[in-house]
């Protein structure tokens, strides 16, 4: 049985999301499928495991870049987002 649920997507990757479904004859819906289910199915070694996710540090100062507050939920998955849709362009 499908679910319905909501998410929230950067305006552009949407938007670029929705251009490739319709070049490719398909829906938004079976597109963002694939693309989920090659991330839940994708195997990971130890190495990846024990990775971590560095702290967006600005090169300049060395503190943090000033568009990060780490107290708000929002900017931190933000940059996962970021971090989700430079992962997906390996998977062309």
């Amino acid at each position: 049985m499908n679910k319905r649920t909501t998410v929230r997507l950067p305006a552009e990757l949407l938007k670029r999301a929705k251009r490739k479904a319709v070049t490719e004859g398909r829906t938004l819906t079976a597109l963002i499928e694939k693309g989920l289910r090659r991330v839940v199915e994708e195997k990971k070694d130890e190495a990846s495991l024990k990775e971590h996710k560095p702290l967006p540090v600005s090169k300049a100062t060395g503190g943090l870049r000033p568009s990060v507050d780490l107290t708000r939920l929002s900017d931190i998955q933000h940059m996962d987002d970021l971090e989700y849709v430079e992962r997906m362009k390996h998977f062309k």
